[in-house]
């Protein structure tokens, strides 16, 4: 072990030194503790305003545990906390903000490796990128996915929240009983229960190998996630002894091995902007192409709701995502380095499968179209994604005409109109939902079906939009258009009456208006005046990147690493 970078604060005599050992004894802890022991930073998302990170002080506890059993120095730091279910106007506005938090802490302080908290949705990826720009060895520790819900003797999760909604505009369900399932929705710690964004995050870290192996799948009630925890807490001290920084493990391997795992698992479309932001920040070249290129193959095998029936527990118990990627042993690089200093190869070779149920084989999958699929055309040069496997089949190829609602505003005070002009035909657009156009991009893609539509017994539509989609929902949606409306592209000037073509198979979105006919609307094309004057959000407008490059702000993409170059005291 080389000498420490702590120990440019704790190692230092005189002023300086005094300075920083004894405002820390304030706490209690022994001189002894300065001297050499590798400081380990627990870079935490605990708050009380993020319910499903609300155990990770806990959590906490045990990775501490293990920090002092092998020698190391534990020191926990808070950072922005982003609660998918109670902030506004959309946690992704602060996804960015969050992981300036964490990099700037990380640097800014006596850290020789960390140990990354997080769980909710955004929560993950920010303080990934975070820790990416600093290159610290690290380790991410997921809170864990919660119990399936019950209801009336029945599982929930988060996806059915959709459908009792529907039936609740429908009026098949009383809002007593709306109310009755809201009780038995969340019944432990953790993030939600399906393979929603959040367990997808997950799963995308321990598949990029930042993980320890089971990451993804131990629900938060589960004694073996402070297992987990307790053996991170060793495992990191080990990391900075043998100088095992992220850059060693994020390859551009590692990021295709995420990509085909991701298809497997039926994985959240929101995994393409996080992945997208995440690379760009180590330094690993991706693109939106990658994503249909290594997926496009890749059959679902894992039978998970929204894009199948079980819950994140039942997958755990069915041999966790290790199982899964032992199917896939044939097509991921498995000599790729990981956190617990084994190969890919080397985790999931002993791995089993304990429930054909759950977890299907390559040659006998659960469905054969999985993954994110990136569609192109005039409609949307730089690209959209549909995710296959939570779509209807009869509309992967489908043309209708456009009904466009200019803001999701308008959507709200018209989708229950009687007088609506759509049919089962049409094809739903929404607009100004983009990472400009509505700072933040908001989970809103998968806008829900006109009422009338829903009286006839209609299930699902087309619908497209700048914004994303939630994780746990399902729909023929294609998403993340870009460039998006409020830039001005062909997507915003799309009109209601306007013939629109998807054809999945052939990866293509259409807009049937002539050239000459978008020129002139583009002539009275008229920015959106988004009434910000001021603040992180009018920075965030000025600098954020479209969907295709990930939404990160520009002036984040890559590195400045882990030296400080001006000293204060």
């Amino acid at each position: 072990m080389g000498k420490l970078r702590s120990q440019e604060w704790f190692g230092k005599e005189g002023k300086d030194g005094f300075i920083y050992r004894a405002w820390m004894k304030n706490q209690g802890i022994p001189h002894d503790e300065f001297e050499g022991k590798p400081v380990i930073g627990i870079c935490n998302t605990w708050s009380e305003l993020t319910p499903c990170n609300g155990h990770l002080r806990e959590l906490a506890e045990s990775v501490k545990k293990g920090v002092w059993e092998a020698g190391g120095f534990p020191l926990e730091f808070p950072v922005m906390s982003l609660g998918e279910t109670l902030m506004k106007p959309t946690t992704m506005l602060y996804r960015n903000l969050a992981s300036m938090d964490a990099e700037e802490s990380i640097r800014a302080n006596p850290i020789d490796g960390v140990v990354l908290l997080g769980g909710c949705d955004k929560t993950t990826p920010s303080i990934v990128m975070g820790a990416c720009s600093v290159d610290l060895p690290t380790v991410f520790l997921s809170g864990g996915p919660m119990l399936a819900g019950k209801h009336k003797g029945k599982n929930i999760g988060t996806t059915d929240l959709w459908k009792f909604s529907e039936a609740n505009r429908k009026g098949k369900l009383s809002q007593k009983e709306f109310v009755e399932i809201e009780a038995g929705m969340c019944r432990s710690n953790g993030h939600c229960a399906v393979m929603g964004t959040a367990s997808t995050m997950a799963c995308m870290v321990e598949s990029l190998g930042i993980t320890l192996p089971h990451n993804a799948a131990i629900p938060a009630a589960d004694s073996r996630r402070k297992l987990l925890a307790h053996l991170t807490g060793r495992r990191i001290v080990d990391m900075v002894k043998e100088d095992v920084k992220l850059s060693k493990i994020l390859t551009r391997e590692a990021f295709e091995n995420a990509i085909m795992v991701n298809a497997a698992i039926g994985g959240s479309t929101n995994f393409v902007v996080h992945l997208l932001a995440i690379a760009g920040r180590i330094g690993v070249p991706l693109d939106l192409n990658d994503f249909d290129k290594f997926s496009s193959d890749i059959p679902l095998l894992a039978n998970l709701q929204p894009s199948g029936e079980f819950m994140m527990e039942d997958l755990y118990y069915a041999g966790g995502l290790p199982a899964v990627m032992k199917e896939l042993n044939n097509l991921l690089h498995g000599k790729v380095l990981t956190v617990n200093g084994k190969t890919l190869g080397e985790n999931i070779e002993m791995a089993s499968c304990f429930d054909r149920n759950i977890i299907g084989r390559v040659d006998s999958p659960f469905k054969d179209d999985s993954g994110i699929v990136v569609v192109k055309g005039n409609l949307c040069p730089n690209g959209g994604i549909i995710k296959p496997s939570a779509a209807t089949p009869a509309l992967m190829q489908h043309k209708g005409k456009a009904f466009v609602f200019e803001t999701i505003e308008e959507y709200k005070a018209t989708i229950n109109s009687p007088d609506l002009k759509v049919d089962e035909t049409s094809v739903l657009i929404l607009k100004n939902a983009g990472p400009k156009g509505y700072p933040g991009m908001p989970e809103v893609g998968n806008i829900g079906l006109p009422k009338k539509m829903l009286d006839q017994g209609v299930t699902d539509m087309v619908r497209i939009s700048d914004g994303r989609m939630s994780g746990t929902a399902f729909g023929t949606v294609v998403l993340h258009v870009s460039p998006e409306s409020a830039l001005g592209g062909v997507f915003g000037l799309v009109k209601t009456g306007d013939l629109i073509e998807l054809n999945v198979p052939d990866r293509k979105l259409t807009l049937h208006v002539s050239d000459e006919e978008l020129e002139l609307r583009r002539r009275d094309w008229e920015a959106p005046n988004l009434g910000v004057k001021r603040g992180y959000v009018q920075m965030y407008i000025d600098h954020v990147e479209q969907a295709h490059e990930g939404v990160d702000l520009d002036f984040l993409k890559g590195s400045s690493g882990s030296e400080v170059n001006r000293d204060s005291h």
